[in-house]
Order: C-alpha cells, then sequence, then structure tokens
C-alpha cells in the first residue's frame, strides 16, 4: 500500500503538478520484456526524465515540499492529511 502511495505522489507531482504550473519531467515505469527476464520485482523500476531545462537541485527541494514529513514516517504516507 505505502509503495504505491508513494508511486501517486512522485507521479502527481513530476507528471502534472497543478493545471497552471507543468514541471519539464517525466515520471515513469520502465522494464525489460518480463519474458526475458522476470517479474516486476526485480526488473522494474521508475525513471524521472527530464524533458527541458531542470536541476536535480529544484527538483529535490520541490519533492520535500510536498511530500508528507517526515517522509520515514510511514503513517504520514497512510494519513498525508493528519
Amino acid at each position: 500500500m505505502i509503495p504505491w502511495r508513494v508511486v501517486q505522489e512522485l507521479g502527481s507531482i513530476l507528471n502534472n503538478l497543478s493545471v497552471t504550473e507543468k514541471l519539464p519531467t517525466l515520471f515513469k515505469p520502465m522494464s525489460s520484456p518480463p519474458y526475458l527476464n522476470g517479474g516486476p520485482r526485480d526488473y522494474l523500476y521508475w525513471l524521472i526524465e527530464a524533458t527541458g531545462a531542470v536541476s536535480p537541485r529544484y527538483l529535490r527541494q520541490l519533492l520535500e515540499g510536498r511530500m508528507p514529513r517526515p517522509v520515514d514516517d510511514r503513517s504520514r504516507w497512510l494519513n498525508p492529511d493528519e
């Protein structure tokens, strides 16, 4: 449950921050063909791709400002509004 909440947050921020504020980034799943290597546990990974000029420092600050705090508190991911 928590990993999918993290993916949801990242996708929301990196792919569609708001109607008026679009980031030049894409957050997407990546994998080699499952029939060649195996399942998602070993071969699924997530890619943050810059589609324009954006610095890693800016993205880090943006994510830190929008993720539940503290980020390692599992309960904050389950109840982000508390």
